[in-house]
């Protein structure tokens, strides 16, 4: 899909991910007429309004008429905002959810029957462009759908597709995996500061090393492991650092954090299948 023919696309929940999409898309060439935005604080729909231009409205307006629709709300709010559209939603309009956990099942049985939903892992890095996003269609979504979604968000980063099953491992990894990264620099700088470094130093030195390494390790395509090895040189500075983070069984930690990561996603289904049971649809659907 091009600007050139885009159609309207709905954002629900203009958060901070919901503004990294719509300003990605912005930027990558739509206009502004062609997106809508809804949000339930009224100054921030007033913000979005100011800062690009682009139309906001209320859920159920929002919904009518819309070619694509982007979900970008709280797992625990998802079920309200789908029974809130439901009725006013078209069913060949093509739902994309970015809520974290949610099967892409648990949309359709809000809906009406047939409605293409598409079940999306982003990360953060998609403010700068530089995100990694994960795509799984449901039921009754076809290739076209799924390449209409690439198409969306390759505005803000990189796309894949991969089956549903992979998704919680997929939110353990890309989805939380930024904070792991800000957490190891976090570390890298406090621990420059503690060797002696102004922190300023120690934040510039330690940003370039890891761009560099990330940008190093995309494009020679070599195992993470070779290019590890190709630091440490026996017995030197790096072997003897590495050697202390074995001690510490920072690899192991890193697994049982994704783990957790995992498990946390998976318990968020869980829970939104729990708010499912207890709250029937409303509408014939």
């Amino acid at each position: 899909m091009t600007a050139a023919g885009a159609v309207r696309l709905t954002v629900i929940g203009a958060g901070v991910m919901g503004e990294t999409l719509l300003s990605g898309l912005l930027r990558s060439g739509w206009q502004a007429g062609d997106i809508v935005a809804t949000d339930r604080r009224p100054e921030r729909c007033a913000e979005l309004v100011e800062r690009y231009g682009i139309t906001t409205a209320e859920n159920v307006d929002a919904v009518r008429g819309a070619h694509t629709v982007l979900l970008v709300v709280k797992p625990q709010d998802l079920v309200p905002v789908l029974d809130e559209i439901a009725e006013d939603l078209p069913a060949d309009t093509l739902v994309v959810s970015l809520v974290a956990g949610v099967p892409a099942a648990l949309i359709e049985s809000r809906l009406r029957p047939g409605t293409p939903v598409v079940r999306v892992m982003p990360n953060t890095p998609a403010q700068v462009d530089q995100g990694m996003a994960a795509v799984s269609p449901g039921q009754h979504a076809t290739a076209d759908h799924v390449e209409r979604v690439h198409a969306v968000l390759a505005a803000t980063g990189k796309v894949i597709t991969v089956p549903e099953a992979y998704q919680d491992a997929v939110t353990a990894i890309s989805g939380s995996g930024p904070a792991y990264l800000f957490f190891v620099a976090e570390a890298m700088v406090e621990s420059g500061v503690h060797l002696g470094l102004p922190r300023d130093i120690a934040t510039q030195l330690v940003v370039q090393t890891m761009l560099g390494s990330a940008t190093l390790l995309a494009e020679t395509g070599e195992h993470p492991t070779v290019l590890r090895e190709r630091v440490t040189s026996p017995g030197g500075t790096t072997a003897a650092a590495i050697r202390e983070l074995e001690d510490h069984k920072v690899r192991a930690a890193f697994l049982t954090a994704m783990e957790a990561a995992r498990n946390r996603s998976r318990e968020l289904a869980q829970a939104a299948a729990r708010d499912v049971s207890t709250s029937s649809p409303g509408g014939d659907r």
